[in-house]
């Protein structure tokens, strides 16, 4: 079953907040860790999301959402917030850009899956429109992964580990 474009919006616009909540969570977590150049990829990210999801609401203004619960949402994990086995307190912003480049990818499917379903004609023309926009951020990210320095194979060792005091 497809979605009414009202129901596609909200779904839209919770995407991209999930997205930007879990971005400014792992940046937090970074920063707690002094990972600082990490936090600072995520919070970026967190940046991003948000941007367009304000546009996404920009475009649903004159619509009413539906206010949907959690156990509503056509997902068991929003498209664009990755799994924590990604996640680690030493992970360089090379991780950070690539596990963002994969929740880009994930959200682009999302769109484009809701577009190819979808019976309503403008449920169909912003889910392509967003799918686009998704690719081009996957596009962007390609860019700033290439410019990124490559971790290296030693990242996870952590040259300063916790004590334990007996």
């Amino acid at each position: 079953m497809g979605y009414s474009l009202a129901e596609f919006l909200a779904h839209a616009i919770a995407l991209e907040q999930e997205a930007a909540e879990r971005y400014l969570e792992l940046a937090d977590m970074m920063e707690a860790h002094n990972n600082l150049e990490t936090a600072s990829v995520f919070r970026d990210m967190a940046r991003f999301s948000t941007l367009h999801g304000d546009e996404i609401k920009q475009r649903a203004r004159a619509l009413e959402l539906p206010k949907l619960q959690s156990w509503q949402y056509r997902w068991t994990t929003p498209p664009e917030v990755g799994g924590d086995d990604e996640i680690h307190y030493l992970m360089t912003p090379y991780h950070a850009l690539t596990y963002a480049r994969d929740n880009e990818i994930r959200g682009m499917e999302y769109y484009r899956a809701a577009a190819n379903d979808g019976a309503d004609p403008e449920v169909k023309r912003l889910g392509n429109d967003f799918a686009t926009e998704e690719s081009e951020h996957v596009a962007a990210l390609d860019k700033w992964i290439a410019m990124t320095p490559r971790p290296s194979t030693s990242w996870q060792e952590d040259s300063d580990p916790a004590q334990a005091v007996d």
